[in-house]
């Protein structure tokens, strides 16, 4: 990470200016609530920082209120707090002293230009890092400021004057009265240290001040619901911005305060994410997916795999597609199956990937079945009854969509094709509800409209799915399918089929087979995922999908809706897998991905 140089210091002026025993240098910055010096210490010769509250706490209880709060401060040790060397009170004035070592304020290294998204985001991480130990020690900052972030020319940063400002405004007898415990409080003040984060991030990428206002205080001050300005990035900026870096700071400040940050490490996981995806993307994510996929596999097995587990050993002697219909009962036990095979066929010189769970069985063979199954973890695994409620009413969503995309599906093409492509497509839901599942219901509540704070106006609307995503975990959705499909031995060619289309470009004509194959699939999701709007608008939503994808896949409102009553009707006019014997090998690996003839209707890899 790149940190611009501390600037030379200022030439001392001739006279001096003392602070009790300390000889004031200059001014590191000031807000509403507090200031911050660099001194010098006449014993040692040392040069300090001290941090001293603006206004003066009234009478003895609340300077004995505040020295307890600052002892308390100072006992906290963690590598992103600055450490109190000293602290007092000098004629009624309280006061911290920490060691700036070599480093500058984060106010003094910020330029005009903004700072590139990763050095901005790296920096904001680890002051959420000093900040979420105070918070979780039940103290908060109450004034974050860049003039009180402590960066060295490695880019290390402190945080310096935990607490100094003190509570806002004092607790009166009756709020101790109504919240004796503090706890409410402590939770306001956590969460304006959050969203004052997100006012320094804004104006670390920027360059300039949120409202073109210094004091990031004063800035949350102007926020709903003290005020009513807005704090969003613009789109025009020196330094470029990643849409989701842009989502998660936005998300900080935004104008209800339902969306904002409720929690450090919420806050502090998304910026985690989005930099690791920011790096090499799929090697990163792999990296954070990776040991909970060797330990938990992409999915546990739905109920009732026992029982599926004791009908597959009675199968020895039946033909491929017979067994391919059980094991795709079990999405768990489905992708396991083709991560070995794919495994296998990586070790072929120039083969393709496995796509079918037929092929997977036939290379495999019911030996191989029964090691998968194996495996896998029970239902739910890690997932609580509620968990593992959301989890399986998406995998019920899940399979409507696949089943949708079978009756949809251009003649000719297979069945089993088109019905695991749909559910890939959605790997990265199962996935998040499965190994990041508080992160999934972050995602759901954002995606939540919420009724209009004033009468007559139209209600707020919540995120779409894209955004919550990067809000929440830092990266899309769509990004943790491919990590996972990737863990599976996909390859190039099916990532890219497996990506749903993108929502705001409209679909045109298919370059091949691959292409549809891949509208296909998206149609289906998005024809689900229409019908999961509010009821009112269910009737609009299914017409957009007929106006996308119509004309491509030959069908209207009518067919629409009839395969949108996908049930076990389809699977018996529409098996998923063609006969094979058990021992057969299987086709050439790219057969199914291109159209087959009518003598040989849906062979595939």
């Amino acid at each position: 990470m790149s940190v611009p140089p501390a600037p030379a210091p200022a030439p001392r002026s001739a006279a001096v200016h003392r602070f009790g025993r300390w000889q004031l240098l200059r001014l590191l910055g000031k807000s509403a609530r507090s200031m911050a010096w660099r001194v010098a210490d006449p014993a040692s010769g040392q040069e300090l920082v001290i941090v001293l509250p603006r206004v003066q706490p009234a009478g003895a209880a609340a300077l004995e209120r505040w020295q307890q709060q600052a002892r308390q401060a100072a006992r906290l040790s963690h590598p992103r707090l600055a450490a109190v060397v000293d602290m007092g009170v000098q004629d009624g004035w309280p006061y911290v002293v920490h060691d700036p070592r070599d480093d500058a304020t984060l106010a003094e290294r910020m330029g005009s230009a903004g700072m590139p998204g990763p050095d901005a985001a790296a920096l904001a991480q680890q002051a959420l890092q000093g900040l979420a130990f105070a918070h979780e020690a039940g103290l908060a900052h109450h004034d974050v400021q860049p003039f009180l972030m402590l960066v060295s020319d490695d880019g290390q940063l402190r945080v310096a004057g935990l607490g100094v400002a003190g509570e806002r405004g004092g607790r009166t007898g009756d709020a101790v009265q109504a919240d004796p415990s503090g706890r409410q409080a402590q939770r306001a003040a956590a969460e304006r240290d959050l969203t004052a984060t997100g006012v320094m991030l804004h104006g670390m990428l920027v360059g300039t001040p949120a409202l073109d206002e210094p004091d990031v205080g004063l800035v949350v001050d102007r926020l709903p619901p003290l005020g009513r300005d807005v704090v969003r990035l613009p789109r025009q900026t020196t330094q470029r911005i990643a849409e989701p870096l842009r989502v998660i700071v936005d998300r900080a400040t935004n104008r209800q305060e339902r969306q904002r940050y409720r929690s450090a490490r919420t806050l502090l996981r998304a910026l985690e994410g989005w930099l690791q995806a920011e790096g090499v993307a799929a090697a990163s994510l792999m990296s954070l997916l990776g040991e909970r996929l060797r330990t938990a596999g992409v999915l546990p097995s739905v109920e009732g795999a026992a029982a599926r587990l004791a009908r597959v050993a009675t199968m020895e002697g039946e033909r491929t597609h017979e067994l391919a219909e059980v094991v795709l009962e079990d999405f768990a036990l489905s992708f396991e199956l083709l991560r070995l095979a794919n495994g296998a066929q990586s070790r072929s010189a120039g083969s393709a990937p496995v796509l079918t769970v037929r092929r997977a069985i036939a290379m495999q063979g019911l030996v191989g079945v029964r090691r998968a199954a194996q495996t896998l973890r029970e239902w739910p695994g890690p997932l609580d009854e509620a968990e593992a409620a959301r989890l399986a009413a998406l995998l019920e969503r899940v399979r409507l969509a696949a089943h949708t995309a079978l009756a949809l599906r251009p003649a000719g093409y297979d069945g089993e094709v088109v019905y695991l492509l749909t559910v890939l497509q959605n790997l990265g839901r199962l996935v998040l509800h499965h190994h990041f599942a508080d992160e999934a219901q972050q995602v759901a509540r954002l995606m939540q409209p919420a009724p209009s704070p004033r009468p007559g106006e139209p209600e707020d609307p919540g995120m779409s799915e894209e955004a919550a995503a990067f809000a929440v975990l830092g990266f899309d959705i769509d990004a943790l399918g491919q990590a996972a499909a990737r863990h599976c031995g996909f390859d190039e060619t099916v990532l890219k089929m497996i990506q749903p289309l993108p929502l705001a470009t409209p679909v045109r004509g298919p370059d091949g087979d691959d292409d549809l194959l891949r509208a296909t699939a998206s149609c289906a999701n998005e024809a689900v995922d229409a019908l999961m709007q509010p009821p009112a608008k269910v009737p609009a939503a299914l017409q957009r999908v007929v106006q996308r994808y119509g004309r491509l896949l030959g069908f209207g409102l009518r067919e629409l809706q009839e395969a949108l009553r996908g049930d076990a009707r389809l699977t018996e006019s529409m098996p998923l897998t063609q006969p094979a014997p058990l021992a057969e090998a299987g086709p050439p690996p790219m057969a199914a991905l291109r159209r087959p003839s009518a003598s040989r209707p849906g062979e595939a890899r």
